[in-house]
Order: structure tokens, then C-alpha cells, then sequence
């Protein structure tokens, strides 16, 4: 899987094919990978030549840690609602939903690229984009925008940004971009659709880096501004004196968009407000509050440093005591299943190869039920599985949650991607229902 559009890839399908799994952290597929002689690795100085001489990065003497910044940090959740070549809307995102960084809108599934403003597949299309004003070339009118396509830009040195270098060309996330237009590609002279709204939807968020060009940018974070078309597309000669290649999109949205009073009220309704990381506030207003004490000149534990050093004294001396004998290694206790539940887990035939696979981690020392809840955990909401439907390819997932997958017009098993058909009838699995209801009691409520 590719570590920057979360696509999945076949090893025999790559070009060319691979022979086993990259012994690598991050892997990219052909789409999204650089020039690998021109990406700077952990560790390597910039490499010489006349061009990158001239960079401030080869004269820069500059200490900074830049290993901190939010661009940086990994996703914490997938969405798994819907794949990630999803076209449309993503089920339960509010046109008006604003995140404070762009990893969150990764996570979320709305524009799953951390960095990348187009996210798309060259033979399929584009599903996302991001306006953050990025492009001298880009016009933004609310209902109505030109989007400039990527390339053209020296990005060696792991630069994120630079100055339109050479000419645009109507490959890769261009390419996919263009065949969103209801109309034949043409990489010569561009398109226009006959039909615009028959055209594939893309998935439009405006970042606040934008907020110097349009009116429209929200004034922090990202925003997601609903589903837009693409009318047409064409290229021509940048303000650099490069070829770029313009894309004009138009709204489509049954949701009014969020500048409009509509729009705004909706928010006002739906209580949409700026969403941050988990534990992020807590951790900005600590560090302010740490400021605050170095500048009145105390340090967090000065008050309690004259205690700590009486009593850690006594402490160490047991601490050094204790720490010479090694710890005793617990032995492994094999947890029982009653014989009763053991006769109903026969009966499950659906998921004999989940209860063997709960068999064998209780072998390791694993308690039963904690094990029941890890095999038998909804992939979609990441719970106990309720009202378990029991897919032909052996995943169990919520019925609640399936249909809701159905209804964003996904028809695929949400573990594997197996292809369950539009007419899949959702029969629920009874056996391991009432299995889970007398493991778990009252683990529906409220469910």
C-alpha cells in the first residue's frame, strides 16, 4: 500500500512487477514516487551541483528541528468506510466540517494525501483536491473556480513548494484530474464536457494557506466545501512564461456551501466547529503555561523541589534493594471454555476459522473474552460486531454499518474488498449473535 495515497497495489501488477515486499518504512507507488536521485535521505548532505549552489539551503547555517511539524506526523486512524478510490461524498462528513490540520482530513478520508493536492488515480480519475492557493495561476469564485494542475516546479532538495521552472505536462495527477470532465482526453489541446454534471464528482476542501488569494479560504485549518465537476480543461501560458494546464470547476452540491447564509446556518445546526488532534489543546495550553512560569523565573517543580530530594533518599536505597533480584517469569495460564459455549461455537460454521483463530491466541496465554472481542471487532466503528452480518468471504461486520457502506454506493466486503454486489441481502449471522450476547450482556444497549 502506498504510504502517500493509501492506494493497494499487486506486487505482479507494479512496472515493473515486484518480487517480494519492500523491506522499507515507507513505500511509494510509480504515481506518487519522485526521482529517487533527487530526494535528499536521512542523513545525506544536498548533493553538488551548479543548480542547487545557488539554493540558501547549501549557504544556510541554520540549526532548526524540522522533524516536528504536523506535515509530518502519521495518521493516527484510516477511514475504512469507504476505499480509498471512492468518488462522492464520504458518509457522516458535513460540508462545513473544519479540521485544524491537514492529517485529520487524511484520516477522515475526505483527501487521504498529506502533502499532495491532487489525489487521484491516472487511469481512473481524481477523488480530492486541495485549494491552498499553491499556483500564482489559480482564480477562486466560491461556486465557480480554476485550479491549476501539478508539475513544472524543481522539488529536488525535499522541497515542498518552488518557483513554476518548465512546462506542465498532462500526465499522472493531471491526467486523472481530466478524466473526471465528461468528455474524451485529450492531451494536446484539452476538453470541455457536453454534459458537466455527468462528469465524475472530486471532493473539494479549501485550506486557510489560501486566505491571501480568496475570499472563500476559511481563516484556520482546512475546510470541506462539498462535491464540484469539471467543466472543462485546457493548457496555456502560465504568468511564469510555462505551460500549465487549467481546470474550471463548478459546483454540485445538494448542501448550500459554507459561505452562503444557508450554509452557514446548517453549520450553526450541525455544531460544526474547528476539530483538533486528540489531547492537542491540553497540550498547547501546558506549554503556555511553561512559559509562563520561565518568565516569571520558576521552573514547574520548584516548589516541590526541596521535598523530593528528602524523600528520594529513602526511596532509592529500597529501589536498589529490589532491583538486584530479577523478576519471576508468571507462567501461562490456559483459560477453559465452558463445555456448553463450546457446543455453540460448533454450531457457528459461518466463522469456524475466526473461533479456531481465537483457539490459538488463547494457546499464547490470551484470555477468552478479550480475544472474542479482538477477532470479532467491526473493522467500521471499531466495536464489538452487533447485529453481525457474516460476509461469503468470512469478515463479520455491523449491519448497521454495512448498510451505510450501501448507501454511499460501496459494494465491497469493508475488511477485504470483496465484491458483495449491489443486491447482497444482509442476512444477519444468529448463531454468533446470541454467542456474543451471552459473553457480552447488554453490550447492545445504546448501540
Amino acid at each position: 500500500m502506498c504510504d502517500e495515497c493509501d492506494m493497494a497495489y499487486h506486487l505482479y501488477c507494479l512496472d515493473p512487477p515486484l518480487a517480494s515486499i519492500p523491506d522499507v518504512d515507507e513505500w511509494y507507488c510509480p504515481l506518487c514516487k519522485n526521482d529517487a536521485s533527487e530526494v535528499v535521505q536521512a542523513g545525506q548532505k544536498l548533493k553538488e551541483s551548479k543548480k542547487k549552489a545557488k539554493m540558501a539551503s547549501s549557504k544556510s547555517s541554520c540549526k532548526r528541528d524540522w522533524g516536528k511539524g504536523m506535515a509530518c506526523v502519521g495518521r493516527s486512524k484510516i477511514c475504512t468506510i469507504v476505499p480509498p478510490n471512492h468518488f462522492g461524498e464520504i458518509p457522516g462528513i458535513h460540508v462545513g466540517t473544519q479540521w485544524k490540520f491537514r492529517v485529520q482530513v487524511s484520516e477522515v478520508g475526505i483527501h487521504r494525501p498529506h502533502v499532495a493536492g491532487i489525489h487521484g488515480r491516472e487511469i481512473e480519475g481524481a477523488y480530492s483536491i486541495v485549494l491552498a492557493g499553491g499556483y500564482e495561476d489559480d482564480e477562486d469564485n466560491g461556486e465557480e473556480f480554476t485550479y491549476t494542475g501539478s508539475g513544472g516546479r524543481d522539488l529536488s532538495g525535499n522541497k515542498r513548494t518552488a518557483e513554476q521552472s518548465c512546462d506542465q505536462e498532462l500526465t499522472k495527477m493531471n491526467q486523472a484530474l481530466a478524466r473526471n470532465c465528461n468528455c474524451p482526453l485529450d492531451k494536446k489541446n484539452g476538453g470541455e464536457a457536453k454534459d458537466w454534471k455527468a462528469g465524475k464528482s472530486v471532493r473539494v476542501v479549501r485550506s486557510c494557506k489560501g486566505r491571501k488569494h480568496s475570499k472563500y479560504a476559511p481563516e484556520d485549518g482546512c475546510r470541506y466545501d462539498g462535491i464540484y465537476k469539471i467543466v472543462q480543461y485546457w493548457p496555456e501560458k502560465g504568468k511564469s512564461g510555462f505551460r500549465v494546464w487549467r481546470f474550471l470547476l463548478r459546483r454540485d452540491d445538494e448542501s448550500p456551501a459554507p459561505w452562503t447564509k444557508m450554509g452557514k446556518k446548517l453549520i450553526k445546526e450541525h455544531g460544526l466547529t474547528v476539530q483538533y488532534p486528540d489531547g492537542y489543546l491540553e497540550a498547547m495550553a501546558a506549554k503556555e503555561k511553561e512559559k509562563e512560569l520561565k518568565k516569571k523565573g520558576k521552573s514547574k517543580d520548584g516548589d516541590d523541589e526541596e521535598k523530593a530530594e528528602g524523600t528520594s533518599k529513602g526511596k532509592r536505597k529500597k529501589t536498589e534493594s529490589t532491583s538486584g533480584t530479577p523478576a519471576k517469569k508468571k507462567k501461562i495460564e490456559k483459560a477453559e471454555i465452558p463445555a456448553e459455549m463450546k457446543k455453540k461455537i460448533k454450531e457457528d460454521e459461518e466463522n469456524t476459522k475466526a473461533w479456531n483463530d481465537v483457539m490459538e491466541e488463547m494457546k499464547k496465554g490470551k484470555s477468552f473474552l478479550s480475544t472474542v472481542e479482538e477477532v470479532f471487532m467491526c473493522i467500521c466503528c471499531q466495536e464489538l460486531v452487533y447485529q453481525p452480518i457474516t460476509t461469503p468471504c468470512k469478515h463479520n461486520v455491523c449491519k448497521a454499518c454495512l448498510q451505510r457502506s450501501f448507501r454511499a454506493q460501496v459494494y465491497n466486503c469493508p475488511s477485504c474488498r470483496h465484491d458483495l454486489g449491489k443486491g447482497y441481502s444482509m442476512a444477519q449471522s444468529k448463531v454468533l449473535a446470541t454467542i456474543l450476547r451471552e459473553l457480552f450482556p447488554g453490550y447492545e444497549n445504546g448501540r
